[in-house]
């Protein structure tokens, strides 16, 4: 049993490199190729059926593949917009789960209004692996893809405390708002201060022992099941605390990582498996619909299809709704100073709006609804609310995914930003590296510039161009070089490339240049540590 389900997890697996590799060729983002690939393979004949377990996708999937969207964000750019942030992530899943409460109870024979708050909590989020995929090679705004991404990493802890206060008031028979209220922030505010403990311990490890890089990469990838596992075992949000937890850790990133090969590590083995769950995941959602099918029971194919296809219609028109509503609201009281002929106030709704793709979480929710009431009586429209959850998600993953660049092209948005080009701001970062590097050869290296052979050539170098000088020291004949100049020369070398390091953490507080490019620099000075090393 265990060789069989190996076999096919590796089966699974090089079918989702074949697959991603099939999508890039044809320009279609992966998750929504894996999808439809997953959907194909799952009707040929003889194909075994795949069942994916609640449990292993909050357990499994969800912990990791949440800290690395968390850690790629920036805590700038999340803190700056935090408003629209929060408008999405708590009021739109809130506004969400009503009205499919509402619209689902009087459409569906016998659906209650629990059960539509059920059915509201499991597709009001969008999927923050869906939306980072689908995003990835689109050209935006930087500010719609900090909205989108903010939205997508703590949406997840509002949707599934709806979730769970609807499936115990069906389970129980009782619901108290009150206590569904506070109960929600005491799970989301607990779920905070659970991943920032656990956050800080993981900071100590990192910062003050003697870590190698293998045990540095090994310790990132158990920290966010270490937050996840510590929130659920009492009750409070799995999800608030690996956010939390990842954002403090990723703005701590230059402190934890004392090792430049530590860094290389962890970014080497967070990709690859990023991309292995991601796909797992994808064509697993595909995969099981075969499955949905057939425990529709009562229900026939094409009633379930009509109901999913009109609770997809009612979410995508709320969502466009809603995102119109939070951005000329403050418009028309007097908040918006001028308009703006390059990018008129629609167009960033629109995007924003048109990109609610639904994913892997709404899937292991409704997957985890118990198949019996506390009773032992069969609990009520189970396989009709797996069904409408898949539609959804077809629709809005592959119908929307695919839409979205054209939506994109239709609207001509242009950066709305007040960062430079990517271009200026690469050659600003590198000035101020080359600027502060020099500094420090004047101010406690000048003795050496001067007798030293070797780091007088380096600051020539450094006033000139430094990528010349990076290239002209791989070719040096050391053989000539005493030892003692060699090893003080890259002493003083690792000595600049610390304060550079500093000086990228100065210009991440200031706010000047974006994240992406600070890192690019960052990436680079551990490539020049690792040459040495």
């Amino acid at each position: 049993m265990f060789t069989e389900t190996l076999f096919l997890v590796l089966v699974l697996l090089f079918a989702v490199f074949m697959l991603t590799m099939l999508a890039q060729k044809l320009k279609i983002s992966y998750p929504i190729f894996l999808v439809i690939a997953g959907l194909g393979i799952s009707f040929i004949p003889g194909i075994p059926k795949v069942e994916i377990e609640p449990e292993m996708i909050f357990l499994i999937f969800l912990p990791p593949l949440l800290y690395e969207s968390a850690w790629y964000t920036s805590w700038n750019d999340f803190w700056k917009w935090k408003r629209p942030i929060g408008m999405l992530a708590f009021g739109l899943v809130f506004f969400t789960s009503i009205l499919v409460a509402y619209i689902s109870s009087s459409m569906i024979p016998g659906f209650t209004l629990a059960m539509g708050f059920l059915l509201g909590g499991i597709i009001s989020p969008p999927d923050a692996v869906a939306a980072n995929s689908v995003l990835k090679n689109i050209k935006i705004p930087k500010r719609l893809t900090t909205v989108l991404e903010g939205e997508s990493l703590i949406n997840d802890a509002s949707s599934l405390i709806v979730f769970r206060f609807a499936l115990a008031a069906i389970l129980s028979g009782q619901f108290s708002m009150q206590q569904a209220v506070g109960q929600f922030f005491l799970a989301a505010g607990m779920g905070i201060v659970i991943g920032l403990a656990i956050a800080h311990l993981v900071y100590v490890v990192h910062r003050f022992l003697p870590t190698t890089p293998s045990i540095d990469a090994a310790l990132t990838i158990m920290t966010p099941y270490f937050m996840y596992i510590g929130a659920e075992h009492f009750h409070f949000s799995g999800v608030m605390a690996v956010v939390s937890g990842g954002l403090f850790l990723s703005y701590r990133s230059h402190e934890i990582f004392a090792h430049s090969n530590s860094r290389i590590q962890a970014v080497g083995v967070w990709a690859t498996l990023a991309f292995v769950l991601n796909g797992l995941v994808f064509i697993l959602i595909g995969l099981e619909l075969p499955v949905i099918m057939e425990s529709l029971g009562d229900y026939s194919i094409g009633q379930a299809i009509n109901y999913g296809l009109i609770i997809s219609v009612v979410i995508i028109v709320i969502r466009l709704l809603y995102v119109m509503l939070i951005a000329y609201v403050p418009a028309w009281l007097g908040n918006r100073k001028r308009a703006d002929p390059v990018n008129p106030l629609w167009k960033g709704p629109v995007i924003v709006g048109w990109a609610g793709m639904r994913g892997v979480v709404s899937l292991a929710s409704a997957l985890s609804i118990p198949l019996l009431m506390n009773n032992g009586a069969a609990f009520p429209h189970r396989s009709l609310i797996l069904f409408i959850t898949f539609v959804v998600i077809l629709v809005t993953l592959v119908f929307q995914g695919l839409t979205l660049p054209l939506v994109i092209k239709w609207t001509r948005i242009k950066e709305i930003d007040d960062f430079p080009p990517e271009g200026e701001q690469e050659a600003g970062i590198r000035l101020r590296l080359i600027q502060v590097s020099l500094k420090r050869l004047e101010e406690k290296f000048a003795k050496e510039v001067r007798e030293n052979e070797l780091v007088g050539f380096l600051k020539e170098q450094m006033e000139s161009d430094r990528s010349i000088e990076n290239q002209r020291l791989e070719s040096l004949e050391c053989d000539s070089i005493r030892k003692e100049e060699l090893e003080f020369y890259n002493s003083i070398l690792m000595d600049l490339y610390m304060v550079q390091r500093k000086e990228l953490h100065l210009l991440r507080k200031e706010n000047r240049y974006s994240d992406e490019e600070i890192r690019k620099q960052e990436s680079q000075l551990d490539l020049d540590e690792a040459k040495i090393n």
